[in-house]
């Protein structure tokens, strides 16, 4: 072994073996140094498969180390799959597959000048000072046991609060013990689907249109979907029989996307169905507290909480990044929600849980979806003035209530996917109707094409400038050449 003389390292070099190792001695031991120039080697390929490496001993000389350093280092990295190490023979080299190379991160898809796609809440407006005290208050009244692994049906000062809140504002029959919160309504909903399965569900009923991603959550549970029609009423109820479902999923306060209200007769034939064949209801009341020209409609769940399980969120109302959600099932899935909630481990954070139970309790909350109600008004308000004086022969729909507006386009005009491609060149994110369909087709061959227009992004005072810009578009689109 020839030693070279670079400051601070030790490097030598074997000309039997044509073997060079460097040993940095200022920022690790020796074993480590040694054990590091090896695999620096390795990857570096200037050491390959079954390449012989000195005896333990006689690196050690050279090195002028223990050998019980050398012994070690040569453990530690055949332990890892460096080194293939044989009693009674010499130690070579393993012959490590070339890992694949890293994928390339996927290029980055500009973000549209202006987002107007529903299903977000305004993030500007998220209530930072008064959720961060309440968070400073919980961070120094919480009990020490918060800060380890919660319970997956979620703190009971969560699931309390929600039941009492849920009771008095959305009139859902809940109590903390059948409560269920949830990492969001994706999650709520996975969970809902999986117990479903597991309770002997094959056929899931969807509305037609709905939400894609509720659709991917189902056909992802292993449930076969079938589509619901819906009409000016929600969704056809008295149709379910023909279809064999076994289980329905619906939208009664505010359909997503049509923004109509389940008729108190849709209802009826809903509950009917459901308590003759046994079927069970999936009430996804994403944006129930957001109404603005119509009274209150409460949860489908309290007519009948025994067929009925019941999920919601704070996505819509109060942040998506808080990832809470909850669902309230009937007594007959208890313990199939209690087996997936096993196994699906992905809850919202207890200190969020802690606060969000505060923000509750402390009638926050209540102001803050007051509060909401008011920004979401004046932007549907703004929303619907701009299309009547730039286009006027559009008729807009669905917005008594919700967090978007369905913007029906006339006949004659430019198709709904023509004006989806032509927004997005122009810098404009909107979602045509049609993306919606569950069965890929119209339902009813009268319907017009539509745009889905939401009301919270682009945050703040951008969803001004957004309904403008759309306003000029949609006026340029259906202005004769």
């Amino acid at each position: 072994m020839v030693p070279s003389t670079s400051a601070g390292e030790d490097s030598w070099t074997s000309p039997g073996l044509d073997f060079l190792i460097s040993l940095n001695r200022r920022t690790r031991g020796l074993g480590a140094a040694l054990q590091q120039a090896i695999r620096d080697g390795i990857h570096a390929g200037r050491l390959h498969p079954g390449d012989p490496l000195p005896s333990t001993r006689a690196l050690a000389t050279d090195l002028g180390v223990a050998r019980g350093t050398v012994v070690e280092a040569y453990e530690q990295l055949a332990a890892e799959g460096w080194l293939v190490a044989r009693h009674g023979r010499d130690t070579r080299v393993a012959d490590l597959s070339a890992a694949p190379p890293p994928p390339e991160e996927p290029l980055a898809v500009p973000a549209p000048r202006h987002d107007l796609r529903p299903g977000h809440a305004d993030p500007s407006s998220f209530p930072r000072h008064k959720w961060a005290a309440v968070m400073r208050r919980m961070l120094a009244e919480a009990p020490d046991e918060a800060f380890g692994y919660a319970d997956p049906r979620g703190r009971p000062e969560l699931r309390a609060a929600l039941a009492g809140y849920l009771g008095r504002a959305r009139g859902v029959r809940a109590t903390a013990a059948n409560l269920q919160v949830c990492a969001g309504a994706g999650h709520a909903l996975g969970i809902a689907f999986r117990a479903l399965a597991a309770h002997g569900t094959r056929l899931l009923a969807v509305e037609d249109p709905s939400s894609p991603r509720m659709r991917e959550i189902a056909a992802g549970t292993g449930l076969d979907v079938v589509a619901l029609p819906c009409d000016g009423s929600g969704a056809r109820a008295g149709v379910l029989p023909r279809l064999g479902a076994d289980a329905v999923v619906v939208t009664p306060a505010h359909q997503y996307p049509l923004g109509v209200t389940l008729s108190p007769q849709r209802r009826g034939e809903l509950l009917a169905w459901a308590r003759s064949t046994g079927g069970i209801i999936v009430e996804d009341d994403y944006d129930g507290e957001l109404r603005y020209d119509r009274q209150p409609v409460g949860a489908l769940q309290a007519l009948d909480p025994g067929r009925v399980i019941y999920v919601g969120t704070t996505s819509k109302s109060l942040a998506a990044a808080l990832r809470v959600g909850w669902l309230v099932g009937p007594p007959q899935l208890t313990g199939q929600v209690a087996e997936v909630i096993q196994i699906i481990n992905a809850w919202p954070s207890s200190l969020d849980q802690l606060a969000l139970a505060r923000f509750i309790e402390t009638g926050m909350f209540d102001r803050h979806i007051r509060r909401m109600r008011g920004i979401y008004r004046q932007r549907r308000d703004l929303l619907v003035a701009t299309l009547a004086q730039r286009a006027p022969q559009l008729q807009i729909t669905g917005i008594a209530a919700g967090g978007h507006a369905l913007v029906r386009l006339p006949p004659g005009g430019p198709g709904e996917h023509e004006l989806v491609a032509k927004a997005a060149l122009a810098g404009l994110a909107v979602d045509g109707l049609s993306g919606y369909r569950a069965s890929g087709v119209p339902t009813d061959g009268r319907e017009q094409p539509a745009l889905v227009i939401g009301y919270g992004t682009p945050a703040g005072r951008s969803y001004r400038t957004a309904v403008a810009a759309l306003g000029d578009f949609l006026r340029a689109a259906y202005t004769p050449p």
